[in-house]
């Protein structure tokens, strides 16, 4: 039978997910289009590989399997699935079209809206994903300051000049990994170290999950205006969900450029980089930033209805109300059960991170018995809790309940230090990210 949102006897029947894994495994390279959303990241054998359908903050896979969503797309469902006002807002667009041959008026609303709500947006572009606005961004940067080094901490996009400071960074020049080095966040002396004459920007996530220690945003900016380095938000996951307009409206620190993607379209395709006029006015002759569907107005008009849903009710309030109630009953349950000493959940309460660590144990095995067991309860879950507007009290009551049956188990396996041999399948795989060998220094020029 289908799993539903109910405390199951079985694991989910995936008997769908895995014929179209078998049609896709030889002709797709790889199967996904995003680790994070990739076979890798869930237990094989139990989780589904593929999903149909989406209503508010339940998912369906191909099976006809329920599930709560903790996921959320990888990040852009901030409202939920299937919301109405945004849906409707596509759907009135549709029967006007989709692309067209000029441009089209709502790039205007949207710029306008934008230009009201974000902090340091004096000029806006618009594009379709988060690396192209990130590297937007360096390349402007670079040409503003006429410098080349870059300076960065996090994650930012699979184009050259980030991901050669990665593992995966075969077929990037070493002559343009060379202009590309690491800082580790919340170390302000680690960025003093590495800033030189020709370092062009520093660009981080303004937070992943740890928050800002002893106003380190503030002095970064500090230090960037000193050197005459520009300052770079990468605000794919704290704009619009934090506060609207972002980070620098959170913690009242403006960046010289900020760039945007996910949660401003509830699953469209639309990322921004928004910044100071003087800076982002050389895209107008000297630098070259264009693409095809950066106008689409199926994607502008989910963006306009977003924003002003986000606006109207106050999204990022109840976004944190919500994950309030997760983040702390978790560690509540995790009190309660015993297990506060190998498990917590931290960070923001819009965005929060499951964390586990057991002598003798594999905190990705723990994670992936988690995730099992989750599965089985009708919750699709990979150690976060990414809030959308429509995750309901029930949905939250229900994740609690089986965090209630499911840690006593990982504490019983913990005990026994069975772990591994409790997990149905192959495990989880590490998060993709710059995870090591961070405060690697810009090459210095030779005499």
């Amino acid at each position: 039978m289908p799993n539903t949102i109910a405390f199951n006897e079985q694991y989910p029947v995936i008997t769908e997910s895995d014929n179209l894994y078998a049609r896709a495994v030889n002709i797709m390279t790889p199967v996904t289009q995003t680790l994070a959303k990739g076979p890798g990241q869930y237990i094989t054998g139990v989780a589904p590989k593929y999903l149909k359908r989406g209503k508010d903050a339940h998912v369906w896979d191909v099976d006809g399997n329920e599930f709560i969503d903790y996921n959320m797309g990888i990040g852009p469902i901030s409202l939920g699935y299937c919301y109405p006002r945004v849906d409707a807002a596509i759907s009135a667009q549709l029967k006007d079209g989709i692309t067209f041959s000029m441009m089209h008026e709502l790039e205007v609303t949207l710029a306008e809206l934008v230009h009201r709500v974000i902090p340091n947006a004096e000029a806006i572009r618009i594009s379709k994903t988060g690396a192209d606005v990130t590297s937007a961004a360096i390349r402007v940067a670079r040409a503003f300051t006429g410098r080349k080094k870059v300076l960065c901490c996090g994650y930012h996009g699979w184009h050259d000049w980030y991901i050669s400071v990665t593992s995966r960074n075969s077929g990037i020049p070493e002559e343009i990994a060379a202009l590309s080095a690491t800082f580790e966040y919340n170390d302000i002396e680690s960025v003093k170290q590495a800033l030189d004459a020709d370092t062009a920007c520093v660009i981080l996530e303004p937070f992943v999950f740890a928050a800002p220690k002893d106003n380190f945003l503030q002095q970064l900016k500090a230090v960037c205006e000193a050197n005459g380095t520009l300052l770079i938000f990468d605000e794919m996951w704290t704009g619009f969900r934090i506060a609207v307009g972002g980070a620098q409206e959170y913690f009242g620190v403006k960046a010289d450029l900020a760039c945007y993607s996910k949660a401003f379209a509830n699953g469209m395709p639309i990322s921004l980089l928004t910044g100071r006029k003087e800076v982002m006015q050389l895209f107008n002759e000297e630098v070259f930033f264009f693409t095809t569907f950066g106008g689409e107005a199926l994607s502008l008009a989910a963006a306009v209805a977003t924003i002003q849903e986000m606006i109207d009710q106050n999204v990022p309030a109840v976004l944190a109300a919500k994950g309030k109630l997760l983040r702390e009953g978790y560690n509540q349950v995790a009190a309660e059960t015993g297990m506060q000493q190998y498990t917590s959940c931290t960070g923001y309460d819009c965005r929060s991170l499951v964390s586990f660590n057991a002598p003798g144990q594999d905190p990705l095995h723990m994670k992936s018995f988690v995730q099992q067991e989750l599965f089985k309860r009708g919750i699709l879950w990979s150690g976060f809790h990414n809030m959308c507007f429509t995750h309901t009290d029930a949905d939250i009551a229900h994740t609690l309940a089986a965090y209630r049956e499911v840690l006593p188990l990982l504490q019983q396996a913990i005990a026994n230090n069975g772990v591994s041999s409790l997990l149905k399948g192959k495990p989880v795989e590490a998060v993709f990210r710059k995870v090591s060998n961070f405060n690697t220094k810009p090459v210095v020029k030779a005499l």
